[in-house]
């Protein structure tokens, strides 16, 4: 490249450079300057420093945007003359109104090269916070109570009052409220912050970390419902999808170095089979385990006392068991480390015994625990014994009923050996054979009355259809004789 190219290229670039700087100027020149601002920035007040830094200023909207008005006239007479459409400051839902006559028009929002979502004040007025506040007369919450009135910037930008490092103290300003809240919702807990505080998530927010869960990040901005209310993100049956929105992101969840297959496997676990397909609100779902804005992830020492909360009994017979001390020596998880965490399978005997596949079998082998070993398969062997029984009782009877015959009573006992049957289940965690024994002993004594029972109903029917049989055969030997005899007498007359 010669000297002389090289120079035309330096002069070509300065020159679009010049003209660019000079189309600026004009344009600005051209744009009318707002005197509101000019007047209000000359007394110093906090809205127009304020305002000086807000996203709509930068995007070319005058006070008079909201407050209406003509913001090119200095005479305070014209500029704020109600002709002219000037509402001054507004009020109650007159606010989210004014924020909405921009906001919730898709061609006004394209035009300043705006991306953001249009339906926002419909879905506010929809939400907890847009029902009537105390007084009746204006909403719970304007789009001003959480952007702010003047100093409004994109909610990417840190210093926004709804980023995400910032909007747990926004809400908190309202929700830690006692006083407040007590004119809504009595019922309603004022420590979420506080809680929050402690978790996982509250303590790498606090250190300045925007990708955790926040407020918004599981109950909406928007669109926040009431817990109960099916359609809000933290309603029980839509807690595990809320939760998976980050925690099934392998790419997001990257940099935390945990896994990302948990809401798979809850899924296909007992507890998730209930609450997603069968929607039993009353099974666990991720909150249930893991806390709502205390969120943390249940370690060795608590896990056993987070299932307690609901399989009481199990846990309370694990406690006084050989099994806790064992358990508690060596740091081992208590329930996880038989049924899982997300994965929890239902609870079956094939859990129990030394067959491949059973749980006992992990840990107590014939050469490293022979005691424990035996235990474990005679528990097995005993608890097969009481399934069969059981379930020939139930074949026999439901037979013998089929047949006609009256086995009620016997069907009812049966329910005790069934009732045996589940109780063995809850009785194993004890790890005692002698109470296990116990247990399924009386379970197999009853089902084997009961069975008993059914085959001497069906033995009666047969016998009962033989005697019909003969009885049968005897009359109609009888109906046959005494016709002959009287064909007889009647040829003799």
């Amino acid at each position: 490249m010669t000297r002389i190219t090289l120079a035309r290229i330096v002069i070509a670039v300065f020159t679009l450079l010049l003209l660019s700087v000079i189309v600026n100027a004009r344009s600005m020149a051209q744009q009318p300057t707002d005197q509101c601002l000019v007047c209000h920035e000359s007394i110093g007040d906090k809205p127009s420093r304020l305002f000086k830094h807000d996203i709509h200023l930068k995007k070319g909207i005058t006070c008079a945007g909201c407050h209406g008005g003509d913001s090119s006239k200095d005479d305070m007479e014209l500029a704020m003359n109600a002709k002219a459409g000037f509402i001054g400051v507004p009020r109650g839902d007159r606010i989210s109104e004014v924020c909405a006559h921009c906001h919730a028009d898709v061609s006004t929002m394209k035009s300043f090269g705006s991306s953001l979502r249009t339906d926002e004040y419909q879905l506010l007025r929809g939400s907890v916070h847009g029902k009537y506040a105390t007084e009746g007369k204006q909403r719970i919450a304007q789009c001003t109570t959480c952007h702010g009135a003047h100093g409004i910037v994109s909610p990417k930008d840190p210093s926004s009052s709804v980023y995400p490092t910032r909007v747990v103290a926004k809400c908190a300003s309202c929700h830690s409220n006692a006083a407040y809240m007590q004119a809504y919702n009595p019922a309603l807990p004022v420590d979420q912050l506080e809680k929050y505080r402690t978790s996982v998530h509250g303590e790498k927010n606090a250190h300045g970390d925007a990708k955790v869960a926040e407020c918004a990040s599981c109950h909406g901005s928007h669109d926040i419902r009431p817990a109960k209310d099916a359609k809000s993100s933290v309603y029980s049956v839509n807690i595990p999808q809320t939760c998976a929105t980050c925690h099934a992101d392998a790419a997001y969840m990257k940099p935390y170095g945990i896994p990302t297959d948990q809401y798979e496997k809850y899924a296909k676990s007992v507890h998730g089979i209930a609450l997603l397909e069968k929607h039993d609100t009353g099974a666990p779902a991720c909150n249930s385990c893991h806390g709502n804005h205390g969120a943390t992830p249940p370690g060795v020492q608590s896990i056993s006392k987070v299932c307690g909360t609901c399989h009481a009994l199990n846990a309370e017979l694990f406690a006084s068991s050989s099994h806790k001390k064992v358990f508690d020596e060596r740091k081992i998880p208590e329930c996880e480390s038989c049924h899982s965490n997300h994965l929890v399978e239902h609870a079956t005997r094939s859990l129990l015994g030394v067959a491949t596949g059973a749980t006992c079998a992990r840990c107590h082998t014939p050469q490293d625990n022979s005691h424990g070993y035996t235990v474990a398969k005679e528990m097995r062997s005993l608890m097969d014994s009481l399934s069969e029984v059981d379930s020939s009782a139930g074949s026999v009877l439901s037979q013998a009923e089929q047949k006609g015959m009256e086995v009620s009573e016997a069907t009812f006992k049966l329910r005790d050996a069934r009732q045996a049957l589940m109780e063995s289940r809850t009785v194993v965690h004890s790890f005692d054979f002698g109470k296990f024994k116990t247990v399924v002993d009386k379970g197999l004594s009853t089902a084997t009355a009961s069975r008993e029972e059914g085959d001497r109903a069906i033995h009666e029917y047969y016998v009962r259809r033989i005697g019909l049989g003969i009885a049968t055969l005897f009359m109609t030997f009888l109906a046959v004789s005494l016709f002959l005899v009287i064909r007889r007498m009647e040829r003799k007359k």
